[in-house]
């Protein structure tokens, strides 16, 4: 059982990601109402610093909530959790000699509740609505999302309402459905699914957790940024390669070195390059960032066997596109094709079965060697997100 001392958090207050205007961490929000842009949570971290000691947080009993100073949760018994967090960061031998990298890691997400790393998200988010009183929950998502959403709203004994499209892997309708959702399938994409559950929210008085479009999700992802900093003792990689759909997991990491280096806990300052890895079939992100845009456009007819990629755009495409820029990164588009062969070879290689959006970060990674734009020195790592076993259905 985890135990919780008497400061459980150092929460301070929401903030707008565009104007800067600040909003109260106790009252339920969405996003800003005049920006229509994400929130993002704010804690003391001055007070956090004089405090908190990095390695007792190391001594505690894994789980992500082992950081609970820094997640936005006030009170222990509203914390919702099934033991997500602190997944393994394995090196990858076989890959990264046949690639010619010295150091190679893979940040292994399948292991988390419901099988991948939506699970970290949905605890942190979860969590907060329980602790301000809402009831009723609803999302739209490409799978693994709705999938954790119910295990949560179960968990926590709230109502669950999820849109997801008619294409969705059977695995995340079978496991929302078991928990108690209410499972609404769509003909089309996430971004339909999206506009139903917004007018549902919107009509019926349903809680939102869309990607980006309430605050605490991002709370959740961004522990893989301090758990990628203490197996490294405390310095950062130099490379990471992440599968960018809604890009809460890119955005919350970088948050996560933004606040370590604000409460001194890192050895050395310098943060990794980010790389946003999208299908060529719907690759939004890439686009805008060949065109060194600020916002990315819709993309029309998505298309990719990896789901969790097939997002067209955003809620949060400025805040990605703003920390590819300023971390030096890039952004690389990989067909359907490499990402088949390429969850093959992790699989032969090093035993992972990876979900297709984990094996697009190997194919992105050939590329960028390929390109020159990795070292064989540098220190990298690739996410992958979810379990294979998952989009069984979708196997050959």
């Amino acid at each position: 059982m985890l135990i919780i001392p008497e400061k459980v958090s150092y929460l301070a207050n929401l903030q707008c990601t565009d104007c800067g205007s600040i909003y109260s961490a106790d009252k339920v929000h969405t996003f800003c109402p005049d920006c229509q842009s994400p929130l993002l949570v704010n804690y003391d971290l001055n007070a956090a610093r004089q405090h908190v000691d990095r390695d007792e947080i190391h001594r505690r009993q894994k789980g992500m909530w082992r950081w609970h100073e820094l997640l936005p949760v006030r009170e222990s018994q509203n914390m919702v959790t099934l033991g997500e967090g602190d997944t393994a960061l394995l090196r990858l031998p076989h890959v990264g000699k046949s690639l010619g990298l010295t150091h190679l890691f893979v940040k292994e997400e399948s292991s988390n509740p419901t099988g991948s790393f939506k699970a970290r998200g949905l605890s942190a988010a979860i969590s907060k609505a329980k602790e301000l009183g809402i009831q009723k929950v609803i999302i739209p998502t490409a799978g693994n999302a709705g999938g954790a959403m119910a295990a949560y709203a179960a968990r926590a004994n709230m109502q669950a309402l999820i849109y997801m499209p008619k294409d969705t892997p059977n695995a995340n309708i079978v496991e929302s459905r078991i928990a108690g959702a209410e499972v609404i399938l769509v003909d089309g994409i996430i971004s339909d699914a999206a506009g139903m559950a917004g007018e549902t929210a919107r009509k019926d008085g349903w809680f939102d957790v869309s990607t980006f479009k309430e605050p605490y999700r991002m709370e959740g992802k961004k522990v893989m940024g301090y758990e990628l900093a203490e197996a490294f003792n405390w310095e950062l990689p130099d490379v990471i390669i992440y599968p960018t759909g809604g890009g809460t997991g890119l955005v919350g990491m970088w948050k996560a070195f933004e606040e370590l280096e604000q409460l001194g806990w890192l050895n050395n300052a310098k943060r990794p390059r980010m790389v946003s890895v999208q299908a060529e079939g719907c690759a939004p992100v890439v686009q805008a960032f060949e065109k060194k845009a600020t916002f990315c456009d819709f993309w029309v007819n998505a298309k990719t066997i990896a789901s969790g990629l097939r997002v067209p755009k955003s809620f949060a495409d400025h805040l990605i596109l703003a920390n590819l820029y300023e971390s030096n990164g890039t952004a690389i588009a990989v067909s359907d094709t490499s990402i088949t062969e390429a969850q093959k070879e992790l699989a032969k290689a090093e035993g992972i079965f990876a979900a297709p959006e984990g094996a697009a970060t190997l194919a992105a990674l050939k590329e960028l060697i390929k390109q020159k734009w990795i070292q064989p020195d540098e220190r990298v790592v690739i996410f992958n997100t979810g379990s294979g076993l998952k989009y069984l259905d979708q196997q050959n």
